[in-house]
């Protein structure tokens, strides 16, 4: 029997629980840019695929990283491998965002400084004018 009920907070994963923070960081800035983000999305990785014998993730500028360690990445609109158009995305790594947490509110602060820094590079503005202080 578990110990809470489906579907309370408590009952979810912590994928889920960094994803519901995710949704929550990234919404004040949804609302003020809805326009411009259109064509954006945003994604959720545990951990960032760094192939061996490449240099460091974080030398790429499409990259947020604390450290040699990645955080983000802003992919931007392409092609896959088939050829087929993909839309620009901001992925998170979940795993090293959590561990540079204290605790669920500083996570959340840290998702959505992370998401402010990823929106400015994909609309090309500073990160201030996307958190709101322009």
């Amino acid at each position: 029997m578990p110990l809470y009920p489906s579907g309370s907070p408590a009952s979810r994963t912590r994928a889920e629980r960094f994803d519901a923070l995710v949704l929550e960081a990234l919404e004040p800035i949804e609302e003020r840019w809805s326009m411009e983000l259109a064509d954006l999305d945003v994604a959720v990785d545990d951990v960032p695929e760094v192939p061996s014998g490449t240099r460091s993730p974080v030398d790429d500028e499409a990259v947020l990283g604390d450290g040699e360690v990645p955080l983000a990445r802003l992919v931007p609109a392409g092609m896959d491998r088939r050829g087929a158009v993909t839309r620009a995305r901001i992925v998170l790594y979940r795993r090293p965002l959590e561990a540079r947490a204290l605790d669920g509110e500083d996570l959340a602060d840290l998702l959505h400084d992370v998401l402010v820094e990823q929106v400015a590079g994909y609309l090309n503005v500073e990160p201030d004018t996307i958190a709101g202080e322009d």
